[in-house]
Formats: structure tokens, C-alpha cells, sequence
């Protein structure tokens, strides 16, 4: 398995609210006008489920595995073209404000480790980012 984490982002509201919002993946509904139709299609959720086409990738589906309240929601795919878990860790800096983190670890056969690290890191990143964009009220 091979880790990839984002950067902490720093996001102007509670812990409570934003494990509430990524908890529960219907609220995704907020954010749908902000996806980039010319990278990801099919963009389809529940409030366990997500999932996206995106080229070159194709198909990813995720499903919430774990909620830890109010610190840590975790995923696992149920499709994809490679095995991975992404886990959103969400922490407290004080009451109004709180710091978050993105992880995927993923089973990426030694072969294409080389090839395809760039890319998951930098997709780990941009998810990290819109996370941190998001209106979590």
C-alpha cells in the first residue's frame, strides 16, 4: 500500500460543522455547480456514496466505511481501477475555525508506483483544497 496526504488546509468553521457536512454526502448537492464538468462526469451521490467518471481514470465509487465523531470520516472504494481507502481527518482549532487532512492509501502494484504516484498526489491535493472551499453551513 502507498500513502499519499494532502496539506493540512486551515477552514473558517467548527469541527462539528464540517464532520456534519463530509459525514453525510447529500450535502454534496451544495457544491455540484462547483465540479469541473470538462474533468469529472457522472457525478452521482447518496449519503453514503459518491461517484465520478474522470478521464483518463474512468469509473471511481466510493462508500463511507467508518464516521469517527466528530474527527474522521473513512472511505473505501467499490469501484475503481485500483484498490484504495481516502480518509478525511478533520481537527479543532478553536471553536469557529479547524484544520483538515486528506488520505489515500492505495494498492498500487511496484510496477506503475512510479507513474502513477504524481498523479494521486496531486488529485489528493486538489481534493483537500475543495474541501477547504466549501461553505460547511
Amino acid at each position: 500500500m502507498a500513502k499519499f496526504e494532502s496539506s493540512i488546509k486551515q477552514i473558517p468553521y467548527s469541527q462539528k460543522s464540517v464532520y456534519d457536512c463530509i459525514s453525510d454526502l447529500s450535502n454534496l448537492e451544495r457544491v455540484r455547480d462547483r465540479v469541473p464538468t470538462d474533468k469529472i462526469q457522472d457525478f452521482q451521490f447518496d449519503q453514503d456514496t459518491v461517484s465520478i467518471s474522470a478521464a483518463p481514470v474512468g469509473e471511481i465509487k466510493l462508500h463511507i466505511i467508518d464516521r469517527n465523531e466528530p474527527k474522521c470520516v473513512k472511505f473505501e472504494t467499490v469501484q475503481s481501477p485500483v484498490p484504495f481507502y481516502l480518509w478525511i481527518q478533520v481537527l479543532p482549532v478553536n471553536e469557529t475555525s479547524s484544520k483538515m487532512k486528506v488520505t489515500v492509501d492505495a494498492d498500487i502494484p511496484f510496477m506503475l508506483k512510479g507513474m502513477v504516484s504524481g498523479p494521486i498526489q496531486e488529485g489528493v491535493e486538489k481534493i483537500a483544497e475543495a474541501l477547504a472551499m466549501i461553505p460547511y453551513v
